[in-house]
């Protein structure tokens, strides 16, 4: 199971992943509340019960799910997750000089074509 199940489970549907099926401990050890509570982050309406579980993280997964399940109303729900705008040149120079990416972009910057080019594969043999 993916963390978008049990989204999709919390959200819409509201069966119960971790309870009554074949493999409830599988299921509850698969269950990451970090990135459940990242996509129920999106949503104004289940923002704040997202809140609230970050702010008991050491509760099992298996009760913040419940909590999430019986607590938060039926709704479909959708949202693009924001994504990272580093790019792979970026990456390997920040690999490359140990440093991190808002100096590896200035690096970038600085930096000729055939340095970029070096650096890229000498990541790429590594």
């Amino acid at each position: 199971m993916n963390p978008f199940d049990y989204v999709n489970s919390i959200s819409y549907n509201k069966k119960n992943l971790m309870r009554g099926t074949e493999n409830d401990e599988v299921s509850e050890r698969e269950y990451s509340a970090y990135l459940v509570n990242k996509a129920l982050s999106y949503y104004t309406d289940t923002l704040l019960y997202a809140n609230e579980m970050n702010m008991y993280p050491g509760i099992e997964g298996k009760l913040q799910y419940e909590y999430l399940l019986f607590s938060i109303r039926t709704q479909k729900r959708f949202s693009k997750w924001s994504k990272s705008n580093t790019s792979q040149e970026t990456l390997a120079i920040s690999k490359y000089f140990q440093v991190s990416l808002k100096k590896a972009e200035e690096y970038r910057k600085i930096l000729s074509n055939e340095k970029k080019q070096e650096i890229q594969a000498f990541i790429n043999n590594s």
